[in-house]
């Protein structure tokens, strides 16, 4: 059964109007303003989020609903969102695409695995999706548009009776401030989850070096990879046995660990025999002096937007720290953390038990 889309659009533009003609055609859809968000309309409804970026980037419509999601991070308990960014040049769009995610999660907006369809000035960014489809390039886009539009209006979030939590991380146990928030959370979610833990610095993490597609898809083929190592033998494994992720990153000079960013990189070996549209991410980051929010555009547009993980509500857990122990010390930060706790519980068991 397809639920109604509420169709949220900011700046605009001929192409994306006829992109939206034809990816809504036949579905049931409402036309949805940001009073309307402020206003709390947009609780619990399919939100498809369309924007237009010029070859400057973000209009002050898309920059307005930006503030209005950040200022308001109930509007959106419940909702289920989508994106749709069409650009006028080769550039921005992904950034537009990230930061109206982001927003819109902390807000409460889920959303699900592959959540955007971008398309650049000259769509080549289409190019393998046309390969594959044996059209154009502006079908490519068109088609690819309409199965999120379908997506979004029958996505149903799985829920598990007892769920399966990996937690990832690249950290020093003994000093690390994210592994001891990762810990603590943890602590909480035992009763109720079976929690496994993986440290990506134990075992060999090559960087991924460009092997050819089908070189890739040979080995993805037996669940291996060219450059072997604890990846393809351990982690994706797991990955694929887990119900959510809980990913803990340090704040390195704006950006994941080395070891993530491997992670990141070799991924496509693992999406080439299998999907993660059932799984669930969540993150902890934390910041010697700030910029988590880059780290966390870095991560739901890595796993979410690109590699098929869900992006629960509130999918991310924000801490400045600096001196090893100084997280778990901050005040207010246990009651944070339960809080989390009961928010990720609520995503992932059944109604019944949560």
């Amino acid at each position: 059964m397809s639920e109604t889309i509420f169709l949220l659009k900011t700046e605009t533009s001929p192409r994306l109007e006829r992109l939206l003609e034809a990816a809504l055609e036949g579905l049931p859809v409402a036309e949805a303003t940001s009073q309307g968000l402020v206003q709390g309309a947009l609780r619990g409804k399919r939100v498809l989020f369309a924007l237009a970026t010029d070859e400057y980037g973000m209009g002050p419509e898309t920059f307005r609903l930006l503030r209005l999601l950040r200022s308001a991070p109930d509007a959106l308990e419940g909702s289920v969102g989508g994106i749709l960014a069409d650009g006028a040049g080769e550039l921005y769009t992904k950034q537009a695409a990230q930061a109206l995610a982001l927003a819109a999660n902390m807000a409460g907006c889920l959303f699900p695995g592959k959540p955007l369809v971008e398309g650049t000035g000259s769509l080549y960014n289409q190019r393998i999706s046309a390969a594959r489809l044996g059209c154009g390039l502006e079908e490519a886009y068109f088609t690819r548009s309409r199965e999120l539009a379908q997506r979004l209006a029958q996505f149903r979030a799985p829920r598990f009776p007892r769920p399966k939590l990996l937690m990832l991380h690249a950290s020093d146990n003994r000093r690390s401030n994210t592994v001891a928030m990762g810990n603590a959370l943890c602590q909480s979610l035992a009763p109720f989850c079976d929690i496994n833990t993986i440290c990506l610095q134990n075992g060999a993490i090559y960087d991924c070096r460009g092997c050819s597609y089908t070189a890739c898809l040979h080995y993805s083929k037996s669940g291996a990879c060219y450059y072997g190592g604890a990846l393809p033998t351990e982690v994706f494994p797991a990955i694929l046995d887990c119900d959510a992720m809980l990913l803990l990153c340090p704040n390195f000079n704006d950006a994941v660990s080395a070891n993530i960013t491997a992670l990141i990189n070799r991924m496509t070996s693992l999406l080439l025999r299998s999907t993660l549209y059932d799984k669930y991410l969540y993150s902890i980051i934390v910041s010697g002096y700030s910029g988590g929010d880059l780290l966390a555009r870095q991560v739901l547009g890595a796993f979410c937007l690109n590699k098929t993980m869900m992006l629960p509500p509130h999918f991310c857990m924000f801490q400045t720290a600096n001196d090893p122990g100084s997280a778990m010390s901050s005040p207010g930060i246990e009651a944070r953390l339960s809080a989390w706790s009961e928010q990720i519980l609520t995503t992932l068991l059944p109604a019944s038990h949560a």
